[in-house]
């Protein structure tokens, strides 16, 4: 069955993106080998933002540029003329999440943007936060999650614990 995951690889400090949607921050970082063709093999369809659309995803295709398939941009802004091949730009996320699950099939559909993310949390069309945490302080950027005044959200493992996850890190000099 497939499932609406809000997918990212988050600095220590909660920022999925630099300022400006900058990725350089992951150059040098590791990623557990069969990671990422996991994804490539799991994703249908992306759901993403505009501004992610176009200052990080168009630029750095998913997954190295291993994946090709839909991409739904989520946009308020008539994008008549931005026609790109495999890229449907649409209003409204409930749609866009419906479009993409059929495009998707069996697959996953992955949504790569935080508020997107939130959006879809709240509205209880979200399955799964997928994160990897990548050792750095980046201090400033586009953070994972931003409900300021708001209630906590809890979570749980998929085995339906809801254990702390333990890291330990040291800085590099």
């Amino acid at each position: 069955m497939s499932k609406v995951v809000c997918h990212f690889t988050m600095s220590l400090d909660g920022f999925v993106s630099g300022p400006g949607h900058d990725m350089s921050w992951l150059a040098g970082i590791s990623v557990p080998p069969g990671l990422i063709d996991r994804y490539v093999k799991s994703t249908g369809a992306i759901v993403a933002g505009r501004r992610g659309w176009e200052e990080a995803i168009s630029i750095h295709r998913p997954y190295g540029g291993k994946w090709s398939g839909p991409v739904f941009v989520l946009s308020h802004q008539s994008l008549s003329g931005h026609a790109v091949e495999d890229v449907t730009y649409v209003d409204d996320l409930r749609s866009a999440l419906a479009q993409a699950r059929h495009a998707a099939g069996a697959k996953n559909v992955e949504i790569f943007s935080p508020g997107i993310g939130k959006q879809a949390l709240e509205l209880g069309l979200l399955d799964e936060i997928d994160l990897h945490i990548a050792p750095v302080l980046l201090g400033d950027g586009v953070r994972l999650y931003e409900a300021p005044g708001g209630a906590p959200v809890a979570l749980r493992q998929p085995d339906g614990s809801r254990s702390v996850v333990d890291l330990r890190l040291e800085p590099t000099r």
